[in-house]
């Protein structure tokens, strides 16, 4: 599990891996990941943006960025937490995944919410 705080945002991410969706003679690798993501701070903030920075075992790296998450963009008042899963295809049986999340606070000032980096990995009865 990774965990990181930015700016009373604190992001937590754990991977799992997919086997009944993956297909390794075809070299398709199917993780999710779940998210929680916690206002500990004393000021609202919405979640605007995300990117993500995913390295597959061969080291080829792409980028995702989009609006929101899973289609929406939580807006986190103090003692507030979203959770949401998603899942990335890998064309290798390991990889890593990073990144941050735009936030905006009520008078527009914006900060990035830090992803820490975790890795995607088969459980190792697979390996």
């Amino acid at each position: 599990m990774s965990m990181s705080v930015s700016g009373g945002i604190r992001v937590q991410v754990e991977a799992f891996y997919l086997p009944d969706q993956s297909a390794p003679v075809e070299h398709r690798y199917v993780f999710g990941y779940r998210v929680r993501i916690s206002n500990e701070g004393t000021e609202a903030a919405r979640l605007d943006a995300r990117k993500w920075i995913i390295t597959d075992g061969k080291g080829a790296r792409r980028e995702v960025q989009g609006p929101g998450v899973v289609g929406q963009q939580p807006h986190l008042q103090p003692g507030q937490s979203f959770e949401y899963v998603s899942g990335c295809v890998l064309e290798t049986s390991r990889g890593t995944m990073r990144g941050s999340y735009q936030m905006v606070r009520d008078d527009g000032r914006t900060f990035d919410a830090e992803i820490a980096p975790f890795e995607l990995l088969l459980p190792q009865t697979l390996n």
